[in-house]
């Protein structure tokens, strides 16, 4: 975990590639109920101890039917194993300072429904959320509101219906589903994902107008590109099949899915200003290094300045540039590898010649060409993109790409 000042967000980030797995921030606490995956008690409860001051809630996944969450025990698997699955909540109830929920799906008999819940309902949860679908049920199957409305006549703490989303398309849609379901609660995911503004009494809002204040809020809070493609891909549904919406399918960065919303400019703009701030990114991953506020900044700084640098690594020519896979069309462009091996055969110039290292999964790459050697300071994830990176910096330096062109492509911050 570590603390963004600039951002004002709390992250919680993978320290082999500084992928941020979970932002918070203060603004969102009192109403942030985090869900876990599980099937280990103790491996709960070291998570639980490790968020819970970020958190208003901690709710247990026992729902979820994809076959990850089977293998791994956890999901709608521990419904088979309810004195496992009551033995993961207790341990939560009893050790953390906050309130624990679960959230389950309905068996195939009412009864034995009944039977499970009472079971979990004993351990001190705070509430429980039932979908109204079995394990094997998906969402073009309708839901059984029913047996939900049975169950929650037998337990005496809140029940929170969920699956609904299939007939959910506005407001009164979800209070609807609530009152068939006789439940205290109702959470709703598909149909939200789909279009927040489903909580709007007054009305939905236009698709554009959510997902320009979806990718402002993106940019402002520094989100992972993956992410945000997501959650407009869940937005646009059939509209990823109009030009558009092919061009967003192509898109990787925060620039390129702004420049299709003519947000292109203030993304560019905000990204330079959290930069200049000392907002440390992905850009200044380094091996072994969490990207801290203060961790990150300063071994970046070492890395430049480490006098016990070798004397043969200090005549690579290093920038920082990214080797962005969006950036290039198959069919049609020619890679920075082959750009450059091009360059060099018309010219009759040896061919490049490429060293790359690895470490923590990270990878940077060493072009030599023309005797003289070229790195980009950007760790890649993967071998093939460190030598594109690479030669990407060679194509700048020899006059082949320039500065303004990979500012554009986002390859440069700047």
């Amino acid at each position: 975990m570590c603390t963004k000042y600039i951002l004002g967000t709390i992250d919680y980030v993978d320290p082999s590639d500084g992928t941020v797995s979970f932002r918070t921030c203060n603004l969102e606490k009192s109403r942030l109920v985090l869900q876990m995956g599980t099937s280990d008690a103790d491996r709960a409860l070291a998570v639980g101890k490790k968020i819970q001051q970020d958190i208003s809630g901690l709710d247990i996944n026992m729902g979820c039917p994809k076959e990850f969450s089977i293998k791994g025990g956890m999901g709608v698997a521990l419904l088979a194993q309810p004195d496992k699955a009551c033995h993961i909540l207790k341990t939560l109830v009893d050790n953390l300072d906050i309130p624990v929920t679960c959230k389950i799906r309905i068996l195939p008999s009412v009864e034995d429904t009944i039977e499970l819940v009472k079971k979990l309902t004993s351990t001190g949860i705070a509430a429980i959320g039932i979908h109204a679908r079995t394990r094997d049920e998906r969402p073009r199957h309708n839901p059984h509101p029913e047996v939900i409305k049975e169950v929650a006549k037998h337990v005496s703490i809140p029940v929170i219906c969920n699956g609904g989303s299939r007939d959910i398309e506005k407001y009164e849609d979800i209070l609807k589903f609530r009152n068939l379901c006789g439940a205290s609660s109702i959470m709703v995911a598909r149909a939200a994902q789909m279009n927040v503004s489903i909580f709007r009494k007054g009305g939905l809002l236009p698709m554009d107008d959510l997902i320009c204040k979806y990718l402002k809020l993106s940019v402002d809070y520094d989100n992972p590109p993956h992410n945000t493609k997501y959650g407009i891909q869940s937005i646009m549904r059939e509209q990823q099949e109009t030009p558009r919406g092919k061009l967003f399918l192509q898109s990787q960065t925060m620039q390129h899915m702004c420049d299709i919303w003519n947000m292109g400019d203030y993304c560019r703009q905000k990204e330079l200003e959290l930069h200049n701030k000392g907002n440390m990114g992905r850009r200044q991953v380094v091996p072994g290094q969490v990207p801290d506020s203060d961790i990150l900044e300063v071994a970046a700084k070492k890395a430049k300045t480490d006098e016990s640098v070798e004397d043969d690594e200090k005549d690579i020519i290093e920038e920082n540039v990214a080797f962005l896979r969006c950036n290039y069309n198959i069919k049609t462009d020619h890679f920075p590898k082959t750009q450059l091996y091009v360059f060099a055969n018309k010219n009759d110039k040896l061919p490049p010649t490429y060293v790359t290292e690895g470490k923590d999964k990270l990878f940077r790459s060493i072009c030599t060409f023309d005797d003289k050697r070229y790195r980009s300071t950007f760790w890649q994830k993967n071998k093939k993109q460190a030598e594109q990176a690479a030669a990407l910096v060679c194509l700048k330096n020899i006059g082949l790409v320039t500065t303004e062109e990979l500012i554009k492509n986002g390859s440069i911050l700047r």
